[in-house]
């Protein structure tokens, strides 16, 4: 009778680190490797083909994500610099904005207990409008959004609300629809 011989598998080396999964913040790196000799007749069965581990990303753009945007509803539409100043008053010449086209990815529980705030729940897209009165030195409202890479946000008057979001998309010189977010 004859009798076959056990072969055992064999594996091949492991392949370098994948990316970290995550440009900013917490993710996770992989690594593979491939079966050389499969198992036959009873041999040792094959090692872990995969093996994942965390990381931590921080590329180029992580400052901008680490900047958290406040937010009011656009019914605060003013002169941010003159509070005092009349609707009459205000000059003719329009001031540089830009719109940008944000979806909510997460907004905590008290957000639900304003009106104008319990918009901002998961997956809903939402429009904030940038004024000039809000703009640092680059032109640029903070925590305005990144795309593919998620920012925060905070309701600058709904105490405990606030959130992520990650921008779908920006315009120059627009307005948002009614009912809309204002950054301040």
């Amino acid at each position: 009778m004859f009798q076959m011989s056990a072969i055992d598998c064999v594996v091949g080396p492991w392949a370098g680190w994948s990316e970290c999964s995550a440009p900013c913040g917490v993710g996770s790196k992989e690594r593979s490797r491939q079966v050389t000799v499969p198992p036959r007749n009873g041999g040792a069965p094959c090692p872990d083909l995969k093996q994942r581990r965390g990381c931590y990303g921080h590329g180029p753009l992580c400052s901008s994500a680490k900047e958290v945007a406040k937010i009011l509803p656009d019914s605060f539409k003013r002169n941010f610099k003159d509070p005092w100043r009349r609707p009459h008053m205000l000059m003719k010449e329009e001031m540089p904005s830009y719109c940008v086209q944000l979806r909510v990815k997460q907004a905590s529980a008290p957000c639900r207990l304003n009106m104008w705030s319990a918009q901002l729940v998961r997956e809903r897209s939402v429009c904030a409008e940038c004024q000039s009165d809000a703009m640092d030195s680059n032109q640029h409202c903070g925590g305005d959004g990144l795309e593919t890479i998620r920012t925060f946000w905070t309701a600058a008057s709904v105490p405990g609300c606030h959130g992520s979001w990650v921008r779908e998309s920006s315009s120059e010189n627009c307005r948002c629809p009614m009912h809309s977010l204002l950054f301040v």
